[in-house]
């Protein structure tokens, strides 16, 4: 195993932390060959003061540097809130998409450019977002996390958001691939079934796919959905999902992440380090493990695999910004965009 890794390459495991303040413990097991990457959740925030300490004794670990990620998504799904912007749901976005286009074009980037330079400058890599499943009015743990329920908006509106997390210096990370949508079951807690034929889901949930890996969209995360008319596998286990129609049809190239292994949706698959074999040779580059304490070690263990592909893994690499909230302050595209994100709130009320 340390063959696959003796030219510093990242492994293709991303772990979570316990809590606000790195343990030595945690940080041994940051430094396994396997892992690449760490993904935060609001118990490991408390200020933007101790989340720049944080991510800095990640980084120190090792080089090169662990990936850094968080779902922060806005709405429902904003997992650092003291101190940085408030992010409206992205259906928010949606419904000023049927008054003005223009306007909600504008708002996307604007937003886009907010949350990426403010995670940037507490040394986020990146975050989960955006969600380009499309809205059925079926999918509760879905919801208003949709843009809308055309794709075609979804796509534009997507689109003006991706360009603003770029243009802070941020990828962006399309979920729940092919679409989480359509069912209603929650695949946190359950394992949904979507029986539509591969014609309907390609007609619908794929446009934004198609467009934004035209333009480029640096990851994907597929879903813990399954396809039955398609594969009997869900999708972050599928490689007809992943290799034939993502990679294949759809001609993508960026990273694949699963969606996390310790979702009841990827029980399907096994244990923990089953789940891993599976979705990595499905096809995806990284797999997840969250909020499954004391499951790290094992699947360290268990778990043989080399890694990442590192041009892939580079591409998720944010950038550098001088550390802090306030260090943004002087920046004028910022403060701009902070403009057009609170106008854009503002007249929500």
């Amino acid at each position: 195993m340390s063959e696959d890794h003796g030219d510093g390459g990242l492994g293709p495991v991303m772990l979570d932390l316990a809590d606000a303040e790195l343990s030595a413990a945690e940080g041994e097991l940051l430094r396994h060959p396997l892992v690449g990457g760490v993904i935060l959740f609001s118990r490991n925030y408390r200020s933007p003061q101790q989340l720049c300490a944080l991510t800095a004794a990640i980084r120190a670990l090792r080089k090169p540097e662990l990936l850094i990620a968080v779902d922060h998504e806005g709405g429902r799904v904003q997992r650092f809130k003291e101190g940085f912007s408030r992010i409206p749901p992205m259906r928010r976005l949606g419904e000023a998409w049927d008054r003005d286009r223009a306007a909600a074009r504008a708002a996307a980037g604007d937003i886009g450019y907010v949350l990426a330079s403010e995670l940037l400058a507490c040394g986020v890599d990146f975050s989960f977002t955006p969600v380009l499943d499309v809205d059925f009015g079926a999918s509760g743990v879905i919801g208003d996390r949709a843009f809308h329920s055309d794709p075609a908006a979804i796509a534009q509106l997507s689109a003006a958001f991706i360009a603003g997390l770029r243009e802070a210096g941020m990828a962006s990370v399309g979920k729940h691939f092919p679409g989480h949508g359509h069912v209603r079951a929650d695949s946190h807690v359950a394992v949904p079934v979507d029986e539509r034929s591969y014609a309907e889901i390609e007609a619908a949930d794929l446009l934004p796919y198609r467009e934004l890996i035209k333009a480029g969209l640096a990851a994907v995360m597929p879903a813990h959905v399954i396809y039955p008319e398609v594969d009997a596998h869900p999708a972050g286990f599928s490689s007809k999902w992943l290799r034939q129609i993502l990679r294949g049809q759809l001609r993508f190239d960026g990273m694949i992440f699963s969606d996390d292994l310790s979702m009841e949706g990827a029980s399907v698959a096994g244990g923990l380090v089953e789940r891993a074999h599976a979705a990595l040779a499905a096809g995806c580059d990284m797999v997840l493990s969250c909020n499954a304490p004391g499951s790290s070690p094992g699947l360290l263990a268990g778990l043989a695999a080399g890694a990442m592909d590192r041009r892939r893994a580079e591409t998720m690499r944010g950038a550098r910004l001088s550390p802090g909230l306030e260090a943004l302050q002087p920046n004028t595209r910022f403060a701009l965009a902070k403009a057009g994100l609170v106008r854009f709130v503002s007249a929500l009320a």
